[in-house]
């Protein structure tokens, strides 16, 4: 959907995608020639019984960056890094109403490796009047509407024109939720 009405109006989207969707039939191929990066995240207990792969998906982010530098394209991140439940939202404790806690990892490593070279950045908000479709509503044409909002937001820096520590980047992030986090009232009305 984000391709469809981005197409034409901003330099092609490239999306940082989890590692076991190169798997899915067609998608993952296309994905993989089109050179998406793939991530490969790893638990807590998992890296620490393997600590030489800890920041490894920060190397990945930052290889990506780079060669994203050299070809004009839009770089997607998801900041929840994940779908939402309820379950979710609950164990996390968000202090959102519609959202989860937003992470600001892959956001830094974006604004440290292409922070004097980004236009915008785009606060995409996506809503399903109704409940959220699964994949297989939407390969199949069963979304009856979709609401979409986007905002362009300036890339944020510190005065000097630096981008933003790790504490300037999440609280820009905090303040971007609350925003989002209403207007999620505005676009169920």
């Amino acid at each position: 959907m984000l391709q469809y009405l981005c197409n034409k109006r901003i330099p092609f989207l490239k999306f940082f995608l989890k590692s076991q969707l190169i798997w899915v039939p067609l998608l993952g191929l296309a994905w993989w020639a089109l050179d998406f990066p793939f991530m490969k995240r790893y638990s807590k207990e998992f890296l620490e019984r393997h600590p030489e792969l800890r920041g490894k998906d920060v190397e990945v982010t930052r290889r990506a960056c780079e060669k994203f530098a050299e070809l004009p394209v839009s770089v997607m991140n998801f900041v929840e890094g994940t779908r939402f439940t309820p379950a979710k939202h609950e164990a996390q404790g968000s202090p959102y109403r519609h959202l989860l806690k937003p992470k600001a990892g892959g956001m830094m490593t974006a604004l440290d490796v292409l922070g004097d070279r980004l236009d915008a950045v785009l606060d995409v908000t996506i809503f399903y009047p109704g409940r959220v479709p699964s994949f297989v509503d939407v390969l199949c044409g069963r979304v009856p509407e979709v609401r979409v909002h986007i905002d362009r937001q300036p890339v944020p820096a510190t005065g000097d024109g630096q981008p933003l520590a790790v504490t300037g980047v999440q609280a820009w992030l905090a303040e971007l939720w609350q925003a989002k986090d209403a207007r999620f009232k505005q676009l169920g009305s």
